[in-house]
């Protein structure tokens, strides 16, 4: 199949969700001088972009129509599925030789079901999850982990760059979603200890902020504790990232665990512990929020 060249001002790109981060990431590849179009369920969101030049569609399939290279990043898998394989999806605008790029974190058997449906159609498909939260969508520095033919990923690599700081090509199709669950696993122990840690400081009537500035530099630092910490201490628990978008990643991780057969105690209880924040009407707030629903269950009032 023809592997396009991607070059600015040339390569005509489609972006689909424009949200917390995919109007940051559109909107780094158009300062690199790709022309876009756009399209989000939630039409306000598109403002910004078309403000900068990006002209609005009606749907997923116009996007493709119109484009050469198009990305999306949704909700959930079954936004995926209805995006790139749906009736009025991604793939059915697409034309032979297009490149679909999913960079929701999503199942990786779904990834794979994506690449055979649009190589069967002559169409080239990555599955591209990223990290690095709203901070590293906005300054172009996420972490792109991608599934998919080697070539395709090195003929797309100018737009990731537009991106992200880190992009690894990890393997097949699937490759990148398995490697965002490897990388949601290290998060949901790691936030649990992180809310853990800023409660018993408060408790022990420590003044947190100094504390920090101990544990940060030490074996206890984390790009988590680098990021929320200073969030907490704000009272800041607005999303950076969405507590019911990571509870989705949490139950692929799980699913894909008893797939393989492993137990993973300490992913199992992190799924516990932020339902009970979703359950309090939190699942709108970022994932730091875990803080608020620990502090409920400790009766800790700050």
């Amino acid at each position: 199949m023809t592997i396009p060249a991607v070059r600015p001002g040339a390569t005509r790109i489609g972006w689909v969700g424009t949200g917390v981060m995919g109007r940051w990431m559109c909107q780094h590849a158009m300062a690199k001088g790709f022309a876009a179009t756009v399209y989000n369920r939630t039409r306000e969101k598109l403002q910004p972009l078309v403000e900068q030049g990006a002209v609005a569609a009606d749907g997923p399939r116009q996007v493709a129509e119109r484009s050469d290279v198009v990305f999306a990043i949704v909700g959930t898998p079954r936004d995926v599925r209805e995006v790139f394989l749906g009736p009025d999806g991604l793939l059915a605008g697409s034309k032979p030789g297009t490149v679909l790029v999913d960079m929701t974190t999503s199942e990786p058997g779904l990834a794979k079901e994506v690449y055979a449906a649009a190589r069967a159609k002559g169409v080239h498909a990555l599955d591209a999850p990223v990290s690095g939260g709203d901070v590293g969508a906005r300054n172009a520095a996420l972490s792109i982990m991608v599934g998919g033919d080697a070539e395709v990923v090195e003929a797309v690599r100018p737009l990731f760059e537009a991106m992200g700081k880190t992009i690894v090509h990890q393997g097949p199709a699937g490759a990148g979603q398995h490697t965002k669950v490897v990388n949601q696993v290290l998060i949901s122990s790691t936030m649990v200890a992180l809310c853990e840690g800023l409660l018993y400081a408060h408790k022990a009537g420590l003044d947190v902020e100094t504390v920090l500035r101990s544990v940060s530099v030490g074996a206890a630092g984390s790009k988590s504790l680098d990021i929320y910490g200073p969030r907490i201490l704000k009272g800041d628990f607005e999303p950076g990232f969405y507590v019911e978008h990571f509870l989705k990643d949490l139950g692929i991780a799980l699913a894909e665990a008893e797939r393989m057969n492993l137990c993973l105690p300490g992913l199992a209880l992190s799924k516990q512990l932020y339902e009970a924040v979703r359950a309090q009407g939190l699942g709108r707030k970022g994932t730091q929020a875990l803080l608020l629903a620990l502090e409920h269950l400790n009766n800790v009032r700050r």
